[in-house]
């Protein structure tokens, strides 16, 4: 049975915004929230980038979805021992309804404390080590780790779930598909590209979950729609690595000319039509996903939701 989620941006929203979001995400029907997790936003015009263990909390008292970090860095800027904890609580806080969803992250957050971005095969590295030291932590026993890129001496957590928090991994090549079919308890990509999700499966994933995600811009004039998603997330169809080692919003705002309004009518849905977003997120059942999620571009969340309750979600395969 397919699930579909709402995904919060911590980019684009304030606090009290994400809040909101998750609670008309709960009344319009939708059964899971992912809520990115960034310390910068890709640009100056999305505007925000709270700290996402604050919002976690307050989504633990507004709502009863399950809620996942889509997706923490825990190898840079934040330990991955500090991590580990912040995760047992969020999951203590919502009765168990938490999943940590890492990856490697990228420079724009991590590299703000002045240390270097490795590669992508170090960052490999580092994350499968940070997982290790999070699993040995989440077992609540006193945890001391001399590894190749961290240490913890005499670490435990006294607050813990019943059950240890499960990670999902992040991966949108083969190396990265490999690590979580390989040690994930589930596995996060954002195209719907089926042979990734075989990839994961038959390389050791099973039956885990696979989630992934979408952005649209729902809004009655298909045009301003385009325009709006230019303005706030060209970022999103910028090629190769740029996403991952450009470390400032300046950076990525002095590409965005690179990406023109007919690039984002062919890559992103816009605008009203039905069969365009049920066909976005139906993709994603096609190629073996078990968990959709989508994010509404812009400020008409109400009226996302209003045609996401009475027009999309009662059309998706479950």
């Amino acid at each position: 049975m397919t699930e579909y989620g709402y995904f919060l941006s911590c980019e684009e929203f304030a606090p009290a915004d994400l809040i909101e979001q998750a609670r008309m995400a709960e009344q319009a029907g939708f059964q899971l929230l992912w809520i990115s997790d960034h310390y910068h936003p890709w640009n100056d015009a999305q505007g925000q980038s709270p700290f996402v263990w604050s919002v976690l909390g307050a989504l633990s008292e507004a709502v009863s979805l399950p809620v996942e970090t889509a997706v923490t860095c825990p190898t840079v800027r934040i330990h991955p021992a500090v991590v580990a904890q912040a995760a047992a609580t969020s999951a203590v806080m919502t009765g168990g309804r938490f999943r940590l969803g890492v990856g490697t992250g990228e420079a724009l957050n991590e590299h703000i404390l002045g240390d270097a971005w490795p590669p992508t095969n170090v960052r490999l590295e580092m994350l499968e080590e940070a997982i290790l030291v999070m699993r040995r932590l989440f077992s609540g026993e006193e945890v001391s780790h001399y590894g190749t890129h961290y240490k913890v001496e005499n670490a435990r957590l006294y607050t813990v779930p019943d059950q240890p928090v499960a990670i999902d991994i992040s991966g949108f090549g083969p190396a990265a598909t490999s690590l979580a079919a390989r040690v994930g308890d589930g596995y996060i990509t954002m195209t719907p590209d089926e042979s990734m999700v075989s990839q994961f499966r038959k390389g050791g994933g099973g039956a885990k979950p696979v989630s992934g995600g979408t952005k649209v811009c729902y809004g009655t004039d298909r045009d301003e729609a385009v325009r709006a998603v230019r303005r706030l997330w060209s970022n999103q169809l910028l090629p190769g690595e740029m996403g991952q080692v450009l470390p400032s919003p300046k950076h990525f705002e002095q590409l965005e000319p690179l990406i023109t309004e007919d690039m984002v009518r062919e890559n992103t849905v816009c605008g009203d039509d039905v069969d365009e977003h049920v066909a976005a997120l139906t993709a994603f059942v096609d190629a073996g996903f078990d968990c959709v999620y989508v994010n509404q571009i812009g400020p008409d969340q109400r009226g996302f939701f209003d045609f996401y309750r009475t027009k999309v979600l009662p059309r998706l395969k479950r």
